[in-house]
């Protein structure tokens, strides 16, 4: 279980103070899936990015948690980021965000400290290659190292419900929404096309999406190697690549890296 750590709404931040000053997890039972949750909601679309006004007050105002301040982005200014991801579930269904809407876990939408409310983002798994487009509409998590705080759904369709994982994060900006970059995407993206040219690292070749995708996640936990991983499909076989490298002296030192670090050997070969 990914335990956030978030507030429902700003209006409740400052009583919640002192239950994100822990990093222990809520009691048993106290937050996860829903007792019915729907059918098929790796199939549920991603959010549609459009433009909707940002105010430069209420969600969208600075604010403190555990002395630290964070000031909301309210200018179509760019957001790269590569950090880990938790979910939240039931516990917060029906509540209000920070937007004032409730939080519906089976919709695709997200917390995260400092994007405007509302607007939207790509997040990547790199151990899969899986990607969503979420609508940010609450304020969190306020964990060291944590980035997004994921609904139940997003986290399902990133295969990300079994803990807290690393992801990429790239804002959509209004310019990006208005150039019609970040459409929709399909809710289970194939393995990537062929890999560009390069040197690259062959860590496990199968024919098991399950046996693939568990290697690429083992080395997802390598966090210089994660966001160069990827799944290509070569007929009837997945291999776990890492790369490119512009040298195979380069692809070879990350090669020692991984066999160290994972007792694996990878393979290096161009392509």
């Amino acid at each position: 279980m990914a335990w956030p750590c978030r507030v429902l709404a700003t209006g409740l931040l400052a009583g919640l103070l002192s239950a994100c000053g822990t990093t222990k997890p809520p009691r048993p039972g106290t937050d996860g899936p829903g007792a019915n949750p729907p059918a098929n909601l790796a199939s549920v679309p991603d959010a549609v990015p459009r433009l909707e006004p940002i105010r430069p007050g209420g969600p969208n105002k600075p604010y403190e948690v555990l002395g630290r301040t964070y000031v909301p982005i309210t200018h179509d200014k760019p957001l790269v980021e590569r950090g880990l991801a938790s979910w939240y579930g039931r516990k917060y269904h029906g509540q209000p965000t920070s937007s004032g809407e409730p939080y519906d876990m089976y919709a695709m939408t997200a917390a995260h400290p400092v994007l405007p409310i509302p607007s939207y983002a790509l997040v990547r798994n790199p151990a899969n290659g899986r990607e969503v487009v979420v609508r940010i509409n609450d304020r969190g998590p306020f964990v060291e190292g944590r980035i997004i705080d994921l609904s139940y759904t997003a986290a399902t369709k990133l295969d990300l419900l079994r803990g807290v994982a690393p992801v990429e994060l790239v804002r959509i900006t209004p310019d990006d929404i208005r150039a019609g970059r970040f459409s929709a995407r399909a809710p289970n993206p194939p393995p990537q096309a062929p890999p560009p040219r390069g040197y690259w690292l062959q860590l496990g070749a199968f024919s098991a999406r399950d046996s693939a995708e568990q290697l690429q996640r083992r080395a997802a936990e390598l966090a210089w190697l994660a966001p160069q991983l990827r799944l290509a499909e070569d007929g009837p076989v997945l291999r776990v690549l890492a790369g490119p490298y512009a040298q195979r002296a380069e692809a070879s030192r990350a090669a020692d890296q991984v066999r160290e670090s994972l007792n694996i050997t990878p393979w290096v070969h161009e392509r």
